[in-house]
């Protein structure tokens, strides 16, 4: 399927989704804690994924639009390109995570994932869906055994990479195809074939599980990695629709809920298998925020605008595209 029937089925589902709950505006502002933490160059950026180095502190984000990825060192207030927009073909950037061997990992919703040695910014893997059924990967997360796992919006199953994957596609032609590991479609809400579902991911930092958020239905699902077993978390106090990245540290997950500029903090139970929502931040200062990292007890909030011009409606985005820091919760 084309790249623009994709982007036609993004748009229609979120800004469906953006107009049945919108949050009022007055409400939003008192719970206010956004200041901006660093520009991106370029004026149709539209930002989707961020990722940072725990080496370095540098911060990576990539562009929705245009398939380039942008560093900001620690302390600056502007990032600088780091992969130029079409590198290697890449047309869209979403899903970022940088492992513990300094590799990026850098999704392109419509094609797969590929890897990047930081160091010298080479192209070491890339990782396709293997037919052209619909699909639209979307994020991804790196278990403690460096084993990545990728969401698919369109298909609601989760992508398996592992360390020998990579070896074994770096040691061949650099491109191998991703394999399927876990199957949500039979637990998730019921929706039409090509509903967005699946989204943001965060793996347990002890291995024992991944959580994954379905951004049409509200839930989130708990994979047992060892046990294999999928179960729907009892939310308690609200639920994740519109949700999009998470970030997950201490027994705490964070999730940003795009289409109503949004941002929720949970508890999790013992074994993650429940939830309570513990605060919320709604602000029209977040400009539908797509994805979270944590940086010295902060937030790190992408700052899409994906509603003015992008793929959620039309209009004209505010200048500069920026990276938020989000305080307060």
């Amino acid at each position: 399927m084309s790249r623009s029937i994709h982007r036609r089925t993004f748009l229609t589902s979120v800004a469906t989704l953006a107009v049945a709950t919108a949050v009022p505006a007055a409400r939003a502002a008192e719970a206010s804690r956004v200041t901006t933490a660093f520009t991106l160059p370029g004026d149709r950026v539209y930002p989707e994924g961020i990722a940072l180095d725990p080496r370095t502190g540098d911060a990576y984000v990539g562009s929705y639009a245009t398939g380039a990825v942008l560093r900001a060192a620690p302390g600056r207030r502007t990032a600088e390109v780091f992969l130029p927009a079409g590198t290697d073909g890449r047309h869209t950037a979403n899903g970022l995570k940088v492992d513990a061997a300094a590799r990026l990992w850098v999704i392109d919703s419509t094609v797969g994932v590929d890897v990047y040695d930081l160091r010298d910014r080479a192209l070491l893997a890339r990782f396709r869906v293997p037919d052209d059924a619909p699909r639209f990967v979307n994020d991804l997360a790196i278990a403690p055994d460096g084993t990545a796992y990728l969401t698919d919006s369109t298909r609601a199953v989760v992508y398996a990479v592992t360390p020998a994957d990579l070896a074994r596609a770096r040691a061949r032609s650099g491109s191998a195809p991703l394999t399927a590991r876990f199957d949500l479609g039979a637990v998730r809400d019921p929706r039409a074939p090509e509903a967005f579902t699946l989204n943001g991911i965060v793996a347990d930092p002890a291995g024992r599980y991944l959580l994954v958020v379905d951004m049409t239905g509200g839930g989130l699902y708990r994979i047992g990695l060892t046990s294999g077993v999928v179960r729907r978390v009892a939310l308690h106090g609200g639920d994740l629709k519109h949700g999009d990245g998470l970030e997950l540290a201490h027994g705490t997950l964070w999730a940003a809920h795009n289409a109503v500029d949004t941002v929720s903090r949970w508890r999790l139970g013992p074994d993650a298998t429940t939830a309570r929502r513990e605060r919320q931040v709604t602000d029209p200062a977040l400009q539908i925020p797509t994805t979270l990292a944590r940086r010295h007890g902060r937030l790190l909030v992408v700052r899409s605008q994906f509603d003015k011009g992008g793929p959620m409606g039309p209009g004209t985005p505010g200048a500069p595209f920026t990276v938020a820091w989000l305080t307060g919760i």
